[in-house]
């Protein structure tokens, strides 16, 4: 674990004033000297100096707080016209089901209200889309250095399928999946077949 850097967590990059109050004070507190906006919606504080990682993490949450997984989410209905979904809602329900999983490597999830994917749902580790007819659920993306679009599993899904599948996928992934290996490389490995026979 990388100890020079903390990013507290953050359910669908909201902040509270509490938290942002406490983060101001670590940040004082301790002289930290970056602190950025992620793409996954949350902050990073950087440069904690050798010995201060354990107290910036109990004052802003505890070690598990810095939970790997996080939730991507646009704002979908009723705040966007475009929206079809309650990506939000759906979302912060992954939030929970992912901060107790412990998975081979970090999941980054993204929630996209309709099929413009502004939660960057296809290049996820798990995403979903929400079109008229329900729930899409992608499992396999990523977005680094080598991308993969993620594989559709399933479409016209309600909520609550919508998170019983996320749930069976992520659940196999956590069984079959080798340490430190994403989603994308266990797609590949395991093959497409194999993931639908398991959790469909």
């Amino acid at each position: 674990m990388d100890k020079t850097t903390f990013k507290p967590r953050m359910p669908l990059g909201r902040l509270d004033r509490d938290l942002l109050e406490r983060m101001a004070q670590v940040v004082r507190e301790y002289d930290i000297p970056v602190v950025r906006a992620t793409a996954g919606q949350r902050l990073l504080l950087a440069g904690i100096q050798p010995g201060d990682w354990e107290a910036v993490a109990a004052a802003l949450g505890g070690p598990e707080a810095a939970c790997p997984h996080y939730v991507q989410a646009c704002p979908g209905q009723p705040a966007c016209s475009f929206g079809l979904a309650d990506s939000l809602g759906l979302g912060a329900e992954l939030e929970t089901m992912l901060a107790g999983m412990d998975l081979p490597a970090k999941v980054k999830a993204g929630v996209s209200a309709c099929p413009r994917s502004c939660g960057e749902s296809l290049v996820r580790d798990l995403g979903l889309v929400g079109r008229s007819s329900g729930w899409s659920l992608y499992f396999g993306g990523n977005a680094g250095a080598r991308p993969r679009v993620g594989d559709l599993l399933a479409n016209k899904l309600s909520t609550q399928e919508a998170l019983g599948l996320a749930g069976r996928v992520l659940a196999f992934y956590q069984a079959q999946g080798k340490p430190r290996e994403r989603t994308a490389r266990f797609v590949e490995r395991m093959g497409l077949d194999a993931v639908r026979e398991a959790v469909l």
